[in-house]
């Protein structure tokens, strides 16, 4: 048996470009990819945090802070929208217990401001603050 875990997220980028006369895809600043761990061509699932749009494409390389929706998935979001792209890896239980996902925390530039291993919402101690 495999689990389905989460590998690598970019998480609340700014979408820069929409380019719907594309074949497809999404476009994504290569250091953003190395620092998540997302490949060229990998599988990514989008969402669009400004209108709850999920989909899912395939991701090329591009260049300083780009994130730009190609294709079909240019009518998925606005530029200026904020974006979540996630990529996913088939984990066995044993290797699950132990994994850790990269999320990389970026600013309105698409510059890293912060990379985690983990991340907990909606705790009890949330609630108090």
């Amino acid at each position: 048996m495999t689990l389905e875990m989460l590998k690598g997220k970019i998480h609340r980028a700014t979408v820069k470009q929409a380019q719907l006369d594309y074949v497809g895809s999404i476009t994504i600043d290569k250091e953003l990819m190395k620092a998540a761990g997302i490949l060229e061509y990998e599988k990514v699932q989008v969402v669009n945090v400004n209108n709850g749009e999920r989909f899912e494409t395939y991701v090329i390389s591009g260049e300083n802070g780009m994130i730009c929706l190609n294709g079909a998935a240019a009518r998925c979001a606005s530029v200026g929208d904020k974006v979540i792209i996630m990529a996913y890896a088939q984990l066995t239980p044993e290797e699950a217990a132990v994994h850790k996902p990269t999320v990389v925390f970026v600013d309105e530039n698409n510059k890293p401001t912060r990379i985690a291993n983990y991340e907990k919402h909606g705790l009890l101690e949330d609630m108090e603050q």
